[in-house]
Formats: C-alpha cells, structure tokens, sequence
C-alpha cells in the first residue's frame, strides 16, 4: 500500500493512494509505472485510455455523431474501446478507477452536443461496469443545471450494482435528482485556497469517497520539497481518519533536489533508482509521511472500529426471530430486525452485563460520588456508630455493590446495602459474588421488581444505573419514581439528575442504512465470534416504509458533519416527591447554523446525555462535557467550530450516542434557522419519543403515538 503501515492494525481504505494519470496508448505500461515505479495504489485514468493499445488508439476528440456520419447513418455507434485483455481482471478491479470524458455536458443548449454527451456517458459507464472498475469518476456539471445529467446517472444507477459519482450546491442537486442512491458517492478538489472550516467540516456526513489534490496546491520547504500548509495538512489527515482515499493529479511542479534523487529512498526505506522514479513519487512519499505520524487510535477505539457507524436498535417493544439451519453451515434469519432489549420486560443476558462491568471509569466516578455522599450523610464524628442504609437498584451482577462497598472503606463509614434486582438469573450471580467475598453480613439480596418491592425500612442513599444513551430512554425516571417511595425524605439518589442533548447532523451513511433496514441484529464482534466452520448470512428484509425513519438507533457517529451545538432537552430530577409529577416533557429547539458553513443537509439528530451523579461528579457522553479519562473516542462537539471539524473529544464505551433520523432530509440554507419539536410521550403501558422539524421545511411528526418505536412499562 503507497502509505504504508500504521502499526498493523488499520485497515481502512484511505491506507491506499491513487495517482491522475493522462492519456496514454499503453495501459499496461501505465499501469506498471505508477504502481511499481511510483508506488501508488491505483490510477484514475480516462475511460478514452482503458483498453486501448498501441493501434487500437481512439482519438481523444471522438463524437459518437461523426462516428455514426462515417458508417452512413447506420444505427449502431462503432466500439470506443479496445479490447479487456490488456490488463488482467484482477488489475481492472483492484488498480484503476475510471474517469468519464471531461467534455460531456448533458445539459447543454447544443441538442448534437447533448445527445453525444448523453451517449458517452453511457458508453463508458457500460464498459467500465464491464470490465468491473472499483469506481468511475463523473466530470463535474457545467453550469448550474444539471436536471439531465443527474436523470440520466439515476438510468444508469438503476442498472447497475456498482459505481460511485465528482461545490455542495450542485453536489446536493445532484443527489436530490438522483433519490439519495446509495451509490453515488462524491470526488472532491482540493485546491491550493480552502474554504472555511465549517464549510469543509459538512462534507464529513457526505459519501466522500475520494479528494483529489492536485500538485499546486502544494508548497515548497525549505530543502526544495512538496509540502502542505498547516490547513492543508489537517484536512488531508481528517480525510485519512474517515477512509477517505488521496489521488495525487497534476505535474511536477517543485525542483526536488537531483542529489536526493539520485540515491532517494521512498518512505517504505527502498532505494529507488533516479532513472525510474515516478515525477509525483515526492507528493506521494508526503501523503505519506502525513499518514504514518497520525496518532495511533486507542485500544479501546481500535476494537470499536467494527462499530462505526453501525446501526442498532435500542430499547424495542418487537422481538427478533432466529433460525439456525443446521450446525455447519448457520443461516440467521430476522423475521423483525428490532433488537430486544427492554429494561423492564426483558431480563439482560450475560454477555450484555459483562459488556456493561468492562466500563471501569464509570464505576469510578459512582465510587466517587458514593463516597462523597457518606461523608455528607455522617460527619466523622459519628463515622464508626451509623450505619447508612443504601440501596441499590438495578443491581445487576453486583457492580455497584461492590463499587459502594469499596467508597465505604475508603471513607470509614459502615453501611448496610440492599441489592435489589428482578432478574433472577443475575440474582444467581449476586449470591455467589455475596459468599465469595464474604459480604453476608452487609449485603441482603432482593429478588424482586423495585417497584413493587415493599422495603422493611427507608434508605439514606439510593443507587441506580439505569441510563440510556439519550439519558431517559431506558425509563430511569419510571424506575426511580417507583423506588423512592422507601428513600427517606431528605435521602440522597445517585444520579441525582440527567439531562438529553440533541444536535443536527449531516450523516448520509446512516441514512442510507436505514432505508435497507441494515442495522445491527448481531453486533459485528459477536458475528466474528463465530466458529470458522459456521457461515453466518444476515437475511435482513429490506422496507422503505416509515417504521425505519421512526425509530432511534444506538451508534458510534463518525462520518456525520456535527452542524450546530447541543442544545439540552429534557431533564429528571431524583428524588421527586412532587404529588403533580409527569414524565411526559416537550420542548422547542432552535439551532443557528454557522453563517460561513453555506447549506447543508440535516439527515437527523445525533442524541447524547449528561449525568450529575452526586454534586461535582457527573457521568456523561454529551461532546462538549464528556467524562474524561474514558477509552472510547469520538468526534468532539461543534462548540468551537474554527478548525474543529477533524478534533476528537472522549466518550464512554458504555454508551454510543442514539440517533433520530428525518424521513426526508432537510436542506438548511445560511442564516436560515433550524426549528425542532421533541416530545417524550407516556402512556399506561409504554413510553415514546415523537419529534419534527417546524423550520426552515416542516416535516411530519415522526413516530405519533408510538406507532413504530416504544419501550414497554
């Protein structure tokens, strides 16, 4: 790979870098040159090039109209291209993208011109389809319309199972003519003057599949070489951090010094011999330099790589159907691609709460917050006298147990604890950790529903862990309202209070995952957990009906374009002993996208929240906010917009942020306002959250009354 390693561990695609190469009657030698000689990956190489050798040049100036003139008028145009058998399959494949005839314009005035263009663009398509090219470069509109060529590529889209499409304005055009195909993906320029941060930082959440940096954009150091501006270089290595692919196009344009040449060593250390060095070999070997010293990812973030951007479906009210076919070979087949989770209806599963005790810092920071709260509730005076009753709700396989047990030591106060937990698979578990570390006479398991428990005595503190990834979505404030009837009046939660957060986003990959329904019915971990003997096809049904836009999805954000700050939604307080208490919340939101970001498409909104567990000890995932110390990354908050659009803040691996899509995606032009409306809904046996966008363009309200997305009571 022209990059080189980093470390062995990545394996995303912007590891490999492309060259833009002229026109050349020799494929095969051109290939051989820009990939052994020059070190690149792949050549993007104009369809008028792919096939042809040595007699069967075509003329660069071909017109399908002179061509039908020459052979009287007949119907058929004669072949464009030579034959496929210069290059391998393989090589067609793995090392060149195509790159459609610049001078198409099929939204032209002239009708010979329009309807050569038309057939081109057709013609190529087809052969690079046939000769199965990894992609095809389309040349960018000619003027402001473009209502022909995005018909046309939609025609072709249709028939075709692979091809991908080259400011943001035409882009979108583009697209909204072509339905949002998953397919068409984007080329950008990157040319020696970038626009401003915002304006680069939207095209994170769009199908970028390549930029394209051509030779003047770049500088001269003070030894003669290639290099990138300061700017330059943060956006090149924020394309590399989301997989997408470098093409270097243009010529030589700074006088490396022949003495280095002469004796040069490419990046990967190989002698590289004067006479056959490539002449972009120095751009490339400082593409690649940028590569190799990016910071290596975490451990933690490397092992959640799988999950980026993977669709799952939260807290569901459906169950999933399995099938296994046979042992050898496994074929899994979802009859409802909903995940079942419910907090209340279900009982979890090992697996998950093995997931779930792997997060230390979080029971870090409840440790913390415990502790504090003894050393509130007795003063040291009285430290070896009261004993504090603290309850723990939801205690799963005994986590916060042992997470209270041990601010207990640490602070000198005796307490008595009540595990209390409705699973009674985990209440197995909670009784062995109870004998094994001798905890008998302090801990007194429960093996009931909180909510219907009737405790033989109030309680000084009480615990939970029942947040979600947008705060309220796992019903912690259904849970606590049942379980503070036996805290004391002046009794202490943990947590004491949670807000949700919301902020659009532009993420067409999620968008366009929901539409085929793709979203996670195995985790891509588990998947790879399976015996090497057992093939596991994922037969998921695919829908366009408007349960999918009507459901919240947990997921690792990466490529979205964060647009506007978080702004908070709703917001518990525990305890709440008010006698006119209600769940139900709504709230009005106005976002103000940055001026000098220019349009943008809001796919929907990425969800996150933010704890206090005790005082000063909060817990959370909102990116301006997030816990620090954690081991899971992710994109920071937008709060700081300039040049903030590639840097990374924290988040808790224990919660990836939850995202509401748009049924139809919303365009929001500059200065124009975005206005939302979200609702969390209760009713005698669920609990749902509505939501729509009141401004620039109203939308439906997406999910009225819980018809598709609820979690059960």
């Amino acid at each position: 790979m022209a990059l080189g390693e980093r470390g062995g561990w990545d394996k995303s695609e912007s590891r490999y870098c492309g060259v833009e190469t002229d026109f050349n009657d020799d494929m095969p030698h051109l290939l051989s040159f820009n990939l052994s000689s020059g070190g690149f990956d792949f050549v993007v190489a104009s369809l008028g090039d792919l096939g042809k050798h040595s007699h069967n040049l075509m003329d660069p100036n071909y017109r399908p109209s002179l061509m039908e003139k020459d052979i009287g008028g007949g119907s058929h145009v004669l072949p464009f291209a030579g034959s496929d058998l210069v290059l391998s399959p393989s090589q067609w494949s793995s090392h060149v993208v195509g790159k459609i005839s610049s001078w198409i314009d099929l939204d032209s005035e002239d009708e010979i011109l329009r309807t050569d263009s038309e057939t081109t663009l057709k013609q190529e398509i087809s052969w690079a389809s046939h000769l199965s090219l990894q992609a095809c470069l389309l040349p960018s509109p000619k003027g402001a319309s473009c209502a022909n060529y995005a018909r046309c590529v939609n025609q072709i889209l249709q028939s075709l199972n692979n091809m991908q499409g080259d400011s943001w304005e035409l882009w979108n055009s583009f697209r909204l003519l072509c339905e949002h195909h998953s397919q068409l993906s984007v080329a950008l320029d990157v040319l020696s003057s970038l626009p401003s941060a915002n304006s680069l930082g939207r095209w994170l959440g769009e199908p970028v599949r390549a930029a394209i940096i051509h030779t003047d954009s770049f500088l001269t150091n003070a030894r003669g070489y290639p290099c990138l501006s300061r700017r330059h270089q943060k956006l090149i290595t924020g394309f590399l951090n989301h997989s997408i692919q470098v093409v270097i196009s243009g010529k030589l344009n700074h006088g490396v010094p022949s003495v280095s040449l002469d004796s040069a060593l490419d990046h990967t250390g190989t002698n590289v011999e004067s006479s056959q060095r490539h002449s972009l070999r120095p751009y490339l070997d400082y593409i690649a330099y940028l590569y190799q010293r990016m910071d290596p990812l975490p451990e933690q973030e490397r092992f959640e790589l799988s999950y980026r951007d993977f669709l799952q479906s939260p807290l569901q009210g459906h169950n999933p159907l399995f099938h296994i076919i046979s042992d050898e070979f496994c074929t899994i087949e979802f009859s409802n691609y909903y995940l079942s989770f419910q907090p209340l209806m279900d009982n979890l599963e090992a697996q998950t709460y093995e997931t779930f005790e792997k997060d230390s810092v979080k029971y870090i920071q409840y440790q913390r917050a415990i502790g504090n709260a003894l050393v509130d509730r007795v003063p040291d005076e009285e430290a070896s006298s009261l004993t504090t009753v603290l309850m723990v709700v939801g205690a799963g396989r005994g986590p916060l147990v042992r997470a209270s047990l041990q601010a207990a030591e640490e602070t000198g106060r005796k307490l008595k604890i009540y595990a209390v937990e409705k699973n009674p698979n985990a209440v197995v578990t909670l009784h062995s950790l109870v004998r094994l570390e001798g905890w008998e006479k302090t801990v007194t398991i429960v093996s009931c529903d909180m909510r219907c428990w009737d405790a033989p005595e109030k309680a000084d503190i009480l615990v939970s862990e029942l947040l979600g990834s947008f705060g309220d979505n796992e019903l912690s404030p259904e849970c606590l309202d049942g379980a503070q009837r036996f805290l004391k009046q002046d009794g202490i939660s943990i947590p004491s209070s949670y807000t949700s957060f919301i902020q659009p986003v532009t993420a067409s990959k999620l968008h366009n995952d929901v539409i085929p329904c793709l979203c996670a019915q195995v985790s891509p971990l588990e998947a790879i957990s399976f015996s090497s003997k057992c093939a596991l096809a994922l037969q998921v049904k695919s829908h366009k009906d408007v349960v999918h836009f009507e459901t919240a999805y947990v997921v690792k954000v990466h490529s979205v374009a964060r647009l506007a700050p978080c702004e908070p939604v709703f917001t518990f307080t525990h305890p709440n002993f008010s006698t006119k208490k209600s769940n139900q919340r709504y709230k009005k939101l106005r976002f103000e996208i940055p001026s000098d970001t220019g349009s943008a498409m809001v796919h929907g909104f990425a969800g996150y929240f933010d704890a206090m567990l005790y005082k000063d000890v909060h817990l959370g995932i909102e990116p301006s906010t997030a816990t620090p110390n954690m081991f899971s990354c992710c994109a920071s908050s937008s709060v700081c917009f300039v040049e903030s659009y590639f840097d990374t803040g924290l988040q808790i691996p224990a919660w990836f942020a939850i995202f509401f899509p748009l049924r139809t995606p919303v365009c929001i032009r500059p200065g124009s306002p975005l206005e939302v409306h979200f609702w969390r809904c209760c009713g005698s046996t669920k609990v749902w959250y509505e939501w729509c966008v009141a401004s620039p363009n109203p939308s439906p309200v997406h999910n009225s009354n819980g018809r598709s997305y609820w979690v059960g009571l």
